[in-house]
């Protein structure tokens, strides 16, 4: 992705946090990202283009910091759904973004192929590793990996938007995200 382009994502993505997708105007994108309106057009068309690449780069700058790291599969996948739930700028603003955009959909049908698409990638990623936790036998191997990785992303999202909203501090969602993962990964 070319400089420009990435500067015009990282703008569309604090305007959305910051005003909604409704909030997000051409103009006002372009002031925020210091180009000009018609060098966006450029690169995306239309507003409907805008919002779509705008979510393929949330879920970019996600995958940049919840990548799980060392050799347990079970530490990997918990790692990377509480390194969802962190006290970061990034992290916070990717998330919020997110949220909006996922309300959006309900009201722009265009939006909802590419949330389908990017959240069931993001099931996939986390039933792999569940399945890799599942076959090492740190998981216990009667658990259904497709929908415990379902419920586990539902939850994040969910605690996601109680915490940003001020209604669950994000101690206490990281608490009940890991008490969460802890029920899913022992059943027997």
């Amino acid at each position: 992705m070319s400089d420009r382009r990435t500067q015009i994502m990282e703008a569309a993505v604090r305007v959305i946090a910051e005003d909604g997708v409704r909030g997000l105007r051409v103009e006002k994108l372009a002031a925020a990202a210091e180009v000009s309106t018609a060098l966006i057009y450029y690169y995306f068309k239309d507003r409907a283009g805008i919002l779509r690449a705008a979510l393929e780069h949330i879920n970019h700058r996600a995958q940049t910091y919840t990548e799980a790291g060392g050799t347990d599969p079970r530490a990997q996948v918990e790692h990377m759904l509480l390194l969802e739930l962190q006290d970061a700028d990034r992290v916070r603003e990717t998330s919020v973004a997110w949220g909006e955009l996922r309300a959006s959909a309900v009201f722009h049908p265009d939006l909802r192929e590419p949330l389908r698409t990017t959240t069931e990638a993001w099931n996939a990623d986390v039933e792999t590793l569940i399945r890799q936790a599942q076959q090492s036998g740190a998981i216990a191997p009667t658990a259904d990996a497709s929908t415990a990785a379902e419920r586990l992303t539902t939850l994040v999202e969910g605690l996601s938007e109680r915490w940003h909203s001020g209604s669950l501090s994000l101690a206490r969602a990281r608490e009940i995200l890991a008490s969460a993962m802890e029920l899913e990964f022992d059943r027997t």
